[in-house]
């Protein structure tokens, strides 16, 4: 179990899917890791490329963590400490746990930068799905594994709903990038959060803050 995931529990009636990166956090993980090795212009480089749509999203994760190769472990744990949950997303959270909701984060980017935002906001999910950054001799390796290189959110939220036993049009999505868009298209509720221009039309609501959110929750029914 992932730290700062909740105890597994009985299914329940919905399930609410979060992006982290853009959505749960202002804060781009990829950037603070950067900085600890001084490579963020390569960084943003390979960042700018992918958003341009001129290599695909796993090739430029790759790319990017490749830079992080031989960071010590404790720099990198200093920048994910860096990484916070955006003003009212714990309140979003803890609603939705109060609720008896399931609730899960879907993410490109690093379980420890997750469960250290959580932490810090001392509120718990009940599951994370994220990618992770190989330790070897206490040294990233610039290597990346997980769940959400090559997959994607669709499939992830509906694994998610058949474990949990939630249908589909029982699940909210809410993101705001392109590798969102999968889980968007398939949820029964899709919820942009300050959405990319690209990702709006895929939303059946958009939001500008987690307030916002709470009362489209409250308004759905899912509160």
């Amino acid at each position: 179990m992932v730290p700062f995931e909740k105890e597994r529990r009985k299914p329940e009636a919905m399930l609410v899917a979060f992006d982290f990166d853009g959505t749960l956090s202002g804060d781009e993980m990829t950037t603070f890791l950067a900085e600890r090795c001084g490579v963020v212009e390569q960084m943003d480089t390979i960042t700018q490329r992918a958003m341009a749509g001129e290599i695909e999203y796993a090739q430029s994760l790759r790319e990017r963590c490749g830079l992080l190769e031989g960071l010590a472990d404790e720099e990198a744990g200093a920048a994910f400490e860096k990484v916070h949950l955006r003003p009212g997303a714990a309140d979003v959270i803890a609603a939705l746990n109060d609720a008896g909701v399931t609730t899960a984060i879907l993410t490109g980017g690093f379980d420890r930068g997750v469960a250290a935002a959580l932490q810090k906001a001392d509120v718990t999910v009940d599951r994370i799905v994220a990618n992770r950054l190989p330790v070897a001799e206490a040294q990233l390796t610039g290597e990346v594994e997980g769940p959400l290189i090559e997959g994607t959110k669709d499939d992830a939220l509906a694994d998610l709903a058949g474990e949990y036993g939630v249908e589909m049009d029982e699940t909210v999505a809410v993101g705001d990038g392109a590798n969102d868009l999968p889980m968007l298209e398939v949820a029964g509720l899709a919820v942009g959060f300050d959405p990319k221009e690209t990702v709006e039309p895929a939303c059946d609501v958009v939001v500008e803050s987690m307030a916002e959110l709470q009362d489209v929750l409250d308004a759905e029914g899912v509160l």
